[in-house]
């Protein structure tokens, strides 16, 4: 396994009404950025994304890392994040891994530093991944000496509403629910993991739409009266409002351009979105509504 991409277990969506406070589950805080595996043999350590990447060289405190980790190899999974007052900033992150250029990394490391949260552990000079996941939680602890550049995730056994609350009060992303006897199943989303988040609502102006798949351009309109798309919407419709909004669509499109049907500024509608980027675009967003008013 060492060294070669593997695909983490994934989550479900939880509904926020339902977080169980039951000590067979394990609550972790909720970090925003990337899923990073950490593979460590002797010196050396390594870094890949969810999707298999290795991106190492774009991450030079990795050589901090590796004296963090205790253990002689270990596979560990965490989050890649780059913190702004104990939150993480997912714009910081993402602009991190944007860069190719050696100088540009090194300098970005003073003003992006990143860190590894680390939250699992799937080996440790053994393969681990079949031991119930409070037994890796022990293993994780006893192998890693937190440092800025990694540290383990805060969680708690039970009480998940505490710490829901909790991190919607420091405006961080939301928790991750897990049942404490899980194992750790490569390339599986699982019931037995959940993410729960701190979503926002908000009112945008529709700008256009796609079909395959039926998705609305959304944005807002700028002081200077032109408009601004903010997010492409794909999810939280229902087939009613779907057949509706063509209804109304049709008679106001101005232009077609490649895969956009673009329509007249009229319709309004409230989208729900997990944060705002720099630059004002939304994150994972969805369909809440369209506004009548």
């Amino acid at each position: 396994m060492l060294f070669t991409p593997i695909k983490p277990m994934l989550l479900h969506m939880g509904n926020n009404n339902e977080i169980v406070n039951n000590p067979e589950w394990i609550y972790d805080i909720k970090w925003d950025g990337w899923r990073i595996l950490l593979h460590k043999e002797g010196k050396k350590v390594e870094a890949f994304t969810r999707h298999g990447n290795n991106v190492t060289a774009k991450f030079p405190e990795l050589q901090i890392v590796g004296h963090s980790i205790q253990a002689h190899s270990a596979i560990i999974d965490c989050e890649g994040v780059v913190l702004r007052n104990g939150v993480s900033v997912f714009d910081d992150l993402n602009y991190r891994g944007r860069l190719s250029n050696k100088d540009k990394i090194e300098q970005s490391t003073i003003t992006h530093p990143v860190s590894f949260v680390a939250f699992d552990v799937l080996a440790s000079d053994k393969s681990l991944i079949n031991q119930p996941l409070a037994d890796r939680k022990k293993v994780l602890s006893s192998i890693i000496e937190p440092s800025n550049s990694l540290f383990i995730t805060p969680s708690i056994e039970g009480n998940g509403s505490d710490i829901f609350q909790l991190t919607k009060d420091k405006q961080m992303e939301g928790i991750v629910g897990k049942r404490s006897n899980s194992k750790y199943k490569t390339n599986h989303r699982s019931h037995d993991w959940l993410k729960y988040k701190h979503f926002k609502v908000t009112d945008v102006i529709i700008l256009g739409y796609k079909e395959n798949p039926f998705t609305m351009i959304v944005g807002s309109q700028l002081s200077d009266g032109n408009y601004k798309a903010l997010a492409s919407v794909e999810f939280g419709f229902k087939q009613e409002e779907k057949t509706a909004f063509r209804n109304i669509a049709k008679q106001i499109v101005t232009k077609k351009d490649r895969e956009i049907i673009w329509i007249e500024p009229r319709l309004k509608c409230q989208v729900q979105y997990l944060e705002k980027t720099n630059s004002g675009l939304l994150r994972i967003v969805s369909f809440k509504g369209f506004n009548v008013n």
